[in-house]
């Protein structure tokens, strides 16, 4: 990571494939925040999207579910169907879940420095994608250092934070060095030097 020609990441590190694979899990959405992103997470355009992405999701396994049960009464045919419609489904919740992650994001970084992203409201990996684009970005423009805002999971489920311990194992995995910052254990600064 440390060579004067940065490249894209290729994806999650195999510890996350699982979450990558079946789309996001749904209790990965870190809401909650004040001012502006609260405001932002509490958009209706927002909020339905990821509903709608939710519902396309539970749909897929659904379809998946009784396809598997089809197939095993031995009717291929149906089996097949309800997979096809299992994976469009999967497409449909993916490209939901893009655009909600691309407004949430575009919408909590409008007004910040390009060499500090704010990661709430994304699900984990979509918070390690937008952070490896970031990283790539910032050593790009020559930045010695990039803070990331990964909130401290007050607002996640069970008051676990999801997308913190997930940026400190993708910085760890790139041998960067990174730190909180002093004033505020939300966000991680991760020096490029």
């Amino acid at each position: 990571m440390h060579n004067s020609s940065p490249q894209l990441f290729s994806g999650p590190p195999d510890e996350w494939q699982d979450h990558w694979e079946l789309g996001q899990s749904y209790n990965y959405l870190v809401p909650g925040g004040y001012d502006q992103r609260q405001t932002n997470q509490e958009n209706p355009r927002y909020m339905g999207l990821r509903a709608q992405a939710i519902q396309e999701g539970e749909d897929m396994a659904e379809c998946f579910e009784q396809s598997q049960q089809a197939y095993r009464y031995g009717d291929g045919a149906r089996a097949k169907r309800l997979s096809n419609e299992g994976h469009a489904c999967r497409t449909m919740m993916d490209s939901l879940n893009k655009q909600a992650s691309d407004w949430i994001f575009a919408e909590n970084n409008k007004d910040r420095n390009p060499e500090e992203i704010d990661l709430h409201d994304l699900y984990v990996p979509e918070a390690i994608n937008r952070t490896e684009r970031a990283i790539v970005q910032a050593m790009q423009r020559g930045d010695t250092e990039i803070r990331l805002i990964v909130g401290q999971g007050n607002h996640s489920q069970y008051r676990c934070a999801k997308i913190k311990p997930a940026i400190q194992k993708l910085v760890q995995k790139y041998r960067l060095v990174a730190a909180p910052d002093v004033n505020n254990a939300g966000v991680i600064i991760v020096m490029l030097y």
